[in-house]
């Protein structure tokens, strides 16, 4: 079943049990989601109201970009979780003779490059979900702020996690060159999440006084 048909009550149920997934990466793309629903709700609740009239533009621009955040964030739910498991079945291949040894490190090679591939394009999108939060703040309706900032914290904290699980599956890429361009994206995103966050901050600083 895929994360986005089961209840709430069942996901954190299954989250909780002594099973390693879902984790930190599906959870990591689920505050994503929310991230990006909040900043949807901000559009919507500034978008046709005509005191907000010259925002309307530059909301709907973000409300359009937040709902296929959203779609994608849970994709990477489901991706993150389903990428662990090619791993636990590469580490579970026979490695009785040298042709299955070889065939075992192969696959947990590449099983290791996916396993960082897809929390590094959660993080990526995380930096995505706060600049639209940041904006969000901007142009949004005032009365939303509180809702704004929040899905900017959330996408910090979902970033911030999702690079902890690309730092944790690193050393088991072999391709150095791809390892290099994985922790060069993980920087920049990072660095743009930051300056996002930071912005958002002083905005709710204003807003909320």
């Amino acid at each position: 079943m895929k994360f986005e048909e089961m209840t709430v009550g069942a996901f954190i149920d299954e989250l909780a049990s002594n099973s390693p997934a879902p984790g930190g990466g599906s959870v990591a793309a689920l505050c994503g989601s929310l991230a990006s629903g909040l900043t949807s709700m901000v559009g919507n609740l500034t978008v046709g109201k005509e005191k907000y009239k010259d925002n309307w533009a530059a909301m709907e621009k973000v409300f359009q970009e937040s709902e296929i955040l959203c779609a994608s964030f849970v994709k990477l739910m489901n991706d993150d979780t389903e990428s662990f498991n090619v791993f636990m079945a590469a580490m579970k291949m026979p490695k009785d003779t040298d042709e299955q040894k070889a065939a075992r490190r192969a696959a947990m090679a590449e099983a290791s490059k996916t396993a960082t591939d897809v929390p590094l394009r959660t993080l990526e999108a995380c930096a995505v979900a706060a600049r639209l939060a940041c904006e969000a703040a901007s142009f949004g309706n005032p009365n939303a702020a509180s809702d704004a900032g929040s899905a900017a914290l959330l996408a910090d904290a979902a970033g911030k996690a999702a690079s902890y699980n690309v730092r944790i599956n690193l050393p088991g890429v072999k391709d150095e060159v791809f390892a290099a361009e994985c922790r060069m994206r993980m920087a920049k995103a990072l660095e743009e999440i930051a300056g996002y966050s930071a912005k958002t901050a002083a905005k709710m600083e204003e807003a909320l006084g």
